[in-house]
């Protein structure tokens, strides 16, 4: 059933003139709301937790497998590695672990081995559980502990995935880089620090709303450490980018006459739609990673819709409130600043409307070369390879790096990230299993077999030849998986499972690479039909489907290059498992905002006109400089990522920002009206059929 326009009574100006009327009920109720949730979260703190387990894999069978017969394996691993060019002696770090012994969490301490020429030692430590459920601040007094010992000759660091996850970096500095530079080019786009204090208003509610919920919601579900940092900048982003819509609007209803409260209404019923549109499918796509049931990424997916969903409801209720405080004093600066272009005979939009002409007069070569751009940056993606960064990665200041390169220089690379391979059979097909693992081809060393409590599992732990993220260890684990162990279980009739860390982060780089697909399919598929029903076209949706992928895999092609392939001093490694899909979900939700806006412009253009060409340049005209000043923010605030030491938010944050940056000055500058040319009258053709049968979504303001 087809329904009307809605009328600029509709739901969203409905909802900004009820704000609008109670504007100081609407602001003390997210003044109350935030504060009561930011209190409740200080006092509670975080229980964030890293959780990689994937049920049914080799590696949590393994795991499994050591936790119920009482395996010391099954639980994380810390080395303390010691240097002195004397040699180290054990009688100097005895002292030492016999005090590590009594902390807690430590379940046993193991004997000192050395490098061939006694230079560097290592002891494990073994703790009770996984790193992730061990406190930090008891690894910490490990780490204390140990570094206390050290003395002028003799060096002391100390590896393994609970020191790196318990290292402290410094915080703040990229929301507060981001702020900063979001604050400077809304002055700059609107000429008033009060306008463009606005959207930073809202955006800082929001984030502050969503974190403190996500904290609290931490005490209950498993949500990664990473979250609150990925939280405040996509939340700074997004804030900013859906006030900035709405103001924009806001300021252009106030330039055609409108008094403030009636332009406030006007701007909630047109771009607040577009917001609450963006804002849904950013949801839809986050949801869909908690269907791919990837361990910590359903937390950080929940935490990032949440902050979207209350971004959006800020920008919806907390922004026509503030405009209905400020209004009246925005009006006189914005129609004073459109008084001064005026006189001078600038017309707002004049440029963007001589581009889009520009760009009208050659579609198709322009279309031709801007894809092919996009397609070159895209082509290294073509060679991605996902994993999670060992120690060999980290800042090689902290101690994990330190130890991780000790390790490297006196044992070899692999005896950072060993193997543990799990054997459930009697001692014999144990010992056979060393033997055949010290013959495996990649294989530099193995433990003897390590009984478990009760004995009726044992571990033998196997150092590859190779770092942890190299592409060699882990073509090692499939060898292991698929050709050495089936060969020895037939032979033995024992059972044998490959797990560990190491393992483990392959098995979950695995599970994202065979899950992607389907997800991609769902979250093109909803958005595209979405499109389809507001633009009652085939053409538009197909287009925006198509052009949000390329945006995506350029941005994961410049990440290849960068930390995969080590360009501009990157350490080289594989791109982190959670970046690709994250980068997705999050760039095509974005991606639609600016689709969005600008395609409702232009449909809002053809059907006053009925003239496409000149709805295409009326529509660039009006949203080309807000879009973008909207991406402008997101590239400086996302970009701001690469100032985290955390190799994973680097990786986010520039193919966060590669992909705004392409979206907005290639895409939606370049390919959108070329492409929207050459479609001519037939962008807006949709079949009877179809065209009967669905229901109309109108997002742009109804033409009068």
């Amino acid at each position: 059933m087809e329904t009307e326009h809605l009328t600029p009574g509709g739901f969203f100006a409905r909802l900004g003139g009820w704000a609008q009327r109670r504007r100081w009920p609407a602001l003390l109720l997210w003044l109350v709301t935030v504060a009561a949730v930011t209190v409740g979260a200080q006092a509670a703190g975080g229980a964030w937790q890293n959780d990689h387990s994937l049920p049914g894999t080799d590696s949590q069978a393994a795991l499994e497998l050591m936790e119920e017969h009482g395996a010391a394996q099954a639980g994380a691993a810390v080395q303390i590695v010691f240097q002195d060019p004397s040699g180290v002696a054990e009688a100097a770090v005895a002292p030492l672990l016999t005090g590590v012994r009594a902390l807690p969490h430590v379940a046993a301490v193991g004997e000192l081995t050395s490098s061939r020429d006694g230079t560097i030692g290592y002891a494990t430590v073994t703790l009770d559980a996984q790193a992730t459920h061990v406190p930090k601040e008891d690894v910490r007094e490990i780490i204390d502990t140990a570094h206390a010992a050290a003395t002028g000759d003799l060096r002391v660091e100390l590896g393994g995935e609970a020191v790196a996850g318990a290292e402290e970096a410094e915080g703040g500095a990229a929301e507060g880089a981001g702020l900063l530079a979001a604050l400077v080019i809304l002055v700059l786009l609107f000429g008033s620090l009060a306008a463009a204090a606005v959207p930073l208003v809202i955006a800082v509610f929001a984030v502050g709303g969503a974190v403190g919920l996500i904290t609290l919601a931490s005490h209950a579900f498993t949500v990664a450490d990473f979250t609150p940092p990925v939280m405040m900048l996509v939340g700074l982003g997004v804030g900013v980018d859906y006030a900035l819509l709405i103001f924009a609007r806001f300021r252009q209803e106030l330039t055609e006459g409108r008094e403030a409260p009636d332009a406030i209404r006007a701007a909630l019923d047109a771009a607040g739609r577009t917001v609450f549109f963006a804002g849904c499918t950013v949801i839809i796509a986050m949801l869909g990673l908690v269907v791919l049931g990837l361990g910590s990424l359903q937390g950080v997916a929940l935490a990032v819709a949440l902050t979207v969903l209350v971004t959006m409801a800020a920008s919806l209720t907390l922004l026509p409130a503030l405009l209905a405080f400020f209004g009246e004093r925005v009006r006189g600066q914005v129609l004073r600043r459109h008084a001064k272009a005026t006189a001078k005979g600038k017309r707002e939009g004049a440029r963007w409307y001589a581009f889009a002409g520009a760009v009208q007069k050659r579609p198709g070569p322009i279309l031709v070369v801007a894809v092919a751009a996009l397609a070159a940056l895209s082509a290294p993606a073509l060679d991605l390879r996902l994993g999670f960064a060992d120690e060999g990665t980290r800042a090689p200041a902290t101690t994990s790096r330190q130890a991780y390169d000790l390790m490297a220089e006196g044992f070899g690379p692999g005896f950072a990230g060993p193997l543990a391979v799990v054997v459930e059979g009697d001692a014999a097909a144990a010992e056979r299993l060393r033997t055949v693992l010290a013959g495996t081809d990649g294989i530099a060393a193995t433990t003897p077999a390590l009984p478990s409590g009760d004995g009726s599992v044992s571990t033998v732990l196997a150092f590859p030849e190779t770092a942890p993220q190299d592409a060699e260890t882990a073509e090692l684990v499939d060898a292991l998986r698929d050709d050495v162990l089936p060969a020895l279980g037939a032979e033995t009739g024992a059972g044998y499972l490959v797990g560990g860390p190491t393992a483990a982060a392959r098995d979950f780089a695995g599970a994202v690479a065979d899950r992607m697909p389907l997800f991609v399919a769902v979250v093109v598929g909803l958005s595209a039909l979405l499109l389809m029903l507001v633009f009652r076209s085939l053409l538009i949706p197909l287009k925006a489907a198509a052009l949000n992928l390329l945006s995506v895999s350029a941005a994961l092609g410049v990440i290849v290059l960068v930390f995969q392939h080590g360009l501009l001093g990157a350490q080289p490694g594989p791109v982190e498992a959670f970046v690709p899909v994250m980068i997705f979900a999050i760039v095509f939700g974005l991606s639609m905002d600016y689709e969005v806006f600008l395609v409702s412009r232009v449909h809002e253009e053809w059907e006053r006109t009925g003239d496409h060409a000149l709805a295409v340049r009326a529509g660039l005209a009006a949203t080309g400089r807000v879009i973008t000043a909207a991406a402008a923010i997101m590239i400086v605030v996302f970009g701001a990522f690469l100032l985290s030491p955390d190799r994973m938010l680097q990786q986010f944050g520039l193919g966060l920002a590669t992909a705004i940056l392409l979206d907005a000055l290639v895409i939606r500058c370049l390919i959108v009206p070329a492409a929207l040319q050459l479609f001519g009258a037939r962008a807006w053709w949709l079949p009877r059929p179809l065209a009967a049968r669905l229901p109309r979504l109108a997002l742009e303001k109804p033409s009068t």
